[in-house]
Parts: structure tokens; sequence; C-alpha cells
């Protein structure tokens, strides 16, 4: 029988004695931090705690064109599963729909390459967007934090360069981390002149905050729902041009032509009508965003519903390579308590603005402000290696976060007025962060391969441009806070550019197949994989023993 606890303003008592702790050496703390890790400590403390280093929980790829690289279990089951469907019971004679451009994900990278296409020259009727389930449905309309771009005297592209690759561990692809940079300043003015109302100071310039890893302030923020703006915003602009869009309709196969294998548009599955959908195109963008919902080392995550590897799967059997398949990002602070919201995120942006991370005693252990994987690890050591975290009535280890120290040092009501989403999720348990600390541990977060591309956004398959969370390359092994949104909106405007171009040098009449997914599954028959696994697999299971608050496999 579960032990019972008395409620004191949201936790037990017992975590109330460890509050006092943190409550006694606050007015201490104003102003001292301990020093940011030398690089050489860095990577010690990952080796050491980081889940991407930990032993087990990857393998080889054993098929494709990545075979032999190294992926999560669950990547590596799901790039190595068997299609949904068998090409000989689809009829790709008479397609449903024919279009120009189809756009596969509707968050904003999809949204933003629709309305860079009908710019360029593309029709808004020879444009189709069709997602897994609402338009906007996403990890884009999720992001709180902000978005980075190098527009203050003090600052250039080339310093934001060097912070991201410097945070990817310098495995980023130069010449597609050059893009995101230089196209950074041109895309906040882009959702400026869309009507993105970012936080502004009284004269009008913008409210530009530093994120970890980051040796400028340059966070563009909407309050605490900077990718519900954007994206508000952008999706406004694409409806009121009347583009087509179908909801409920994810991809399950791309379509290739099989004589030269570009890619010719897909095949989709209806969720309420239970039909499949042909749909032929001249140009194909994949936006489909990450993994999340993979729980990979049984972590909980911030992602959406829908966040399920999709994209990278389907790509990979038409012959696209990934990159980076190894790495995934764990953001440091997913809510560890109460467990109803266990591994939701709350935003870096709490932490550029005074919040300080802090173990049982409260101890100040962390540079705030580390690289994302780098925070993380050092949560991870301080909970199960230095055994300092606080354990809450589930089981769970947590760090405190003295979001208190946010209206200390910027005065009373500073949290309101930026963290109004944050302040209401803790409201509904009867926990006031204004006036305690909030309990916080690494979630899974981003997807930081991928799909690789070149900075057009273009894959090795011809017809096939990328952008998103789904592509790989342009963050490395680790990414920054700012750069997701970013990479959103740069990789989604330019993938609808070049692809708008694509489309125009297009000649002759393209054929539709599935052949590869006949060459697919020969290749699982001579790699002998006999796993009865089916993919994509659209959505996550949650019966039995895979529920939501599991067991993290590495501890």
């Amino acid at each position: 029988m579960a032990k019972k606890y008395t409620l004191i303003n949201g936790y037990p008592e017992y975590m109330r004695e460890s509050i006092k702790l943190v409550e006694k050496t606050r007015n201490k703390r104003v102003g001292k931090l301990p020093k940011p890790m030398t690089l050489e400590e860095r990577d010690e403390l990952l080796n050491l705690c980081h889940p991407d280093y930990a032993p087990g929980g990857k393998r080889k790829i054993s098929v494709g064109v990545n075979q032999g690289d190294i992926a999560p279990n669950e990547v590596a089951d799901l790039l190595e599963s068997k299609p949904l469907v068998d090409s000989k019971d689809i009829d790709l004679t008479k397609p449903d729909f024919e279009t120009d451009l189809l756009i596969i994900g509707g968050g904003l990278a999809g949204t933003s390459a629709a309305l860079l296409a009908n710019d360029n020259g593309i029709p808004a009727e020879k444009i189709l967007l069709v997602n897994k389930l609402r338009h906007g449905d996403s990890n884009s309309i999720m992001a709180q934090g902000g978005t980075q771009a190098a527009d203050r005297p003090n600052d250039s592209p080339a310093i934001h360069f060097i912070d991201a690759l410097g945070g990817g561990h310098f495995t980023n692809k130069p010449e597609v981390l050059k893009a995101l940079v230089e196209e950074a300043p041109l895309s906040i003015k882009w959702l400026c002149d869309l009507g993105v109302l970012f936080d502004r100071e009284p004269d009008g310039s913008f409210t530009e905050l530093s994120g970890g890893g980051t040796s400028r302030k340059r966070m563009h923020a909407c309050r605490d729902y900077t990718g519900m703006e954007e994206l508000r915003v952008i999706r406004d602009e694409f409806r009121s041009r009347n583009i087509p869009f179908l909801e409920f309709y994810p991809a399950i196969e791309l379509l290739t032509d099989p004589e030269n294998g570009k890619v010719t548009g897909a095949l989709l599955w209806g969720l309420e009508t239970k039909e499949y959908m042909v749909v032929k195109a001249k140009a194909t963008i994949m936006a489909t965003g990450g993994f999340g919902r993979l729980h990979i080392r049984g972590f909980p995550t911030t992602n959406h519903y829908g966040a399920t590897y999709d994209g990278a799967v389907i790509a990979y059997r038409a012959g696209a390579k990934l990159r980076d398949t190894d790495t995934v990002q764990y953001h440091p602070t997913g809510a560890a308590y109460p467990q109803q919201i266990i591994g939701l995120l709350l935003t870096e942006k709490l932490r550029t603005s005074g919040a300080q991370p802090l173990n049982k005693k409260g101890e100040s252990f962390v540079y705030p402000l580390e690289p994302r994987d780098v925070e993380a690890s050092a949560f991870i050591r301080e909970c199960y290696i230095n055994d300092n975290g606080v354990s809450t009535p589930s089981g769970m280890k947590g760090i405190w976060l003295d979001t208190p120290m946010i209206d200390l040092v910027k005065g009373k009501g500073a949290t309101a007025k930026s963290f109004p989403g944050m302040i209401r999720m803790f409201n509904r348990f009867g926990i006031d962060m204004t006036k305690d600390p909030v309990l916080v541990f690494p979630t899974l977060h981003y997807q930081n391969g991928g799909i690789e591309t070149d900075p057009g956004g273009k894959t090795n398959i011809p017809g096939l441009f990328v952008a998103g969370e789904v592509s790989g390359g342009v963050h490395g092994k680790n990414r920054l806070m700012g750069n997701s949104t970013l990479d959103c909106i740069v990789f989604g405007r330019i993938s609808g550019v070049e692809a708008a171009q694509y489309i125009k040098s297009c000649k002759g009449k393209d054929k539709l197949s599935l052949n590869h997914i006949d060459n697919w599954n020969q290749q699982l028959i001579n790699a002998k994989i006999k796993s009865p696994l089916k993919a994509p697999i659209l959505f996550p299971e949650y019966r039995g023993k895979a529920v939501l608050a599991r067991m993290i496999d590495i501890f």
C-alpha cells in the first residue's frame, strides 16, 4: 500500500524539510554561482553520467544506408522494422491527389516551407500540407524558451556559429550550421513582419537573454510560449492564403520513381477514414519532427503525442542517409514532481532569469547555464552518484530549481510577467513557484540527429527535402537552447525556396511505385532480421508495463 503524506502547499511534509534548507541559503546565494566547467571537466562528466555514454541501451544498425552506425535500441528497432503495407495491395494508378509540393508535417518547419514555396511561385492550390494530427499539433507549439538570432552590435553570426559548434562538440555539419546562423536575423525580421509579438524593452528593442552554452544574449522570446506565438502567426498566414491541408493523415511510406529513385509523393493513412490515400508530388518536404515518444532509455519526455520517428523511418527505407543516430538530448529541467506532470518542460529561460539548481541540502553544485548535456549530467551525478537528490513519493529523485530567486533578483512580479504558463502549470497542484522551489530532473527532449541534408535542405534522394527536427547535421551531438525553433524557421523557409526551384525544373512525367519497400524487405531477409515490428508506429504504446512514469534503465 502506498504511503500517505500530508501535503503542505503542494509538497509532502518530508520534502518541506529540504525546502527549509533551500530557503536558509537563498539570500547567501544572490550573485554567487559555481564557476563554469572547463572542457576537460565537461568531457569527464559526460562520460560518467550522460545517458548517451552510459553502457547499454544502444547497438549497431544492421541494414540500410547507415548499416554499422550506432543508435539507441528503440531507434534501431524502428529502422529495421517491416513496412505497414504490401506493395501489391496498393493501387497507385489513380492518385487521390496530384500536386506540385507535398509537405509532411504541420509544425513551424512545414508551415514555413509552404509560405516560402508560395512566395516563390508555387500556387497555393498546388501545395498540400498533411498532418498526422491537427495542423499545429507538434513540438513547435510546445517550445517555450526562445529563438536565437545574432542581431545586437556586440554579437554576430560568426559568434553564434562558434557557440553552436562548441555546444555540438564540434560535430555539426559546418556548411549547414553556417546557413542557420546567417539566416537567423532575417528570420526574426520575417516573423516580426508577420506579426509575432516578441518581448520588448520600453524603448522598443528586443528583450534578449542568454542560454546555456551561449556567450551573448540573443534569445528572442514571447514570455514562455514562444513556439505557440510563432506558430499562431505563421499558421494564420498559411490559412489566409487558402493553402490546402489534411488533418489526421500521417504518411506511412514515400513513393518513388523506379527508374531514377526520386521521391514522387507519399502514401497516407486516414486515422478517421481507415483508408489509404495516394498523393503524387513533384517535390516532397519532410518536416515530421522528432522521436521523444519512443521514451529512449525509459526517460519521460517533453514531446507531443505524435513524436514517434515516422519521417526518418520511411525516408530511410527509400534510401535517405541519416547522421548522428547515436545522440539524444535530455533537457536538464523536466518536471519531477508532482507525478501528473513528470517530464513536462520547464524552460531553460528560468535559469537564464536567475533560478538556481540546488541539491537536497540547499547547496548550489553546478553553473546554471552549462550546455544542456553537461547540465543534465550534473543533475544525474548529484542525484545518483553523490546521493544528494530529493526523493519523491513515487521514488523518483530530482533537483530543486529555486524559482523564487527570480523575483528576489529581478523584483517582485518578474516571474509572473515572464512565465505565466509555468505558474499556471504548478498552481494546478497547489504549488506557488514564486514562493517555493520546483523539483526537476532530465527529460528526453530533442532528436539531435536525423536525415542528413545540405544547406538547402536537400537530401541524397532527388525530390526529397527535409526541415526541422527530423533533419540531422546542424546541431551535431547537442543542441543549444533557441536553435530548435530557429532551425525550423530557417530551414523551413530555405526548403520551401529550394523545393520551388526544383519543381520549376521538373520535366516529364514521374512514375509512382513502392518498389523500394520490396527491396527493403529483401534487405531484411538478407540481413536475417526477423523482428515482428512494423513501422511507422504512429503513436506510442502505453499499455501494460509501457507507461509514462517508468524506471529509467541507466539507474
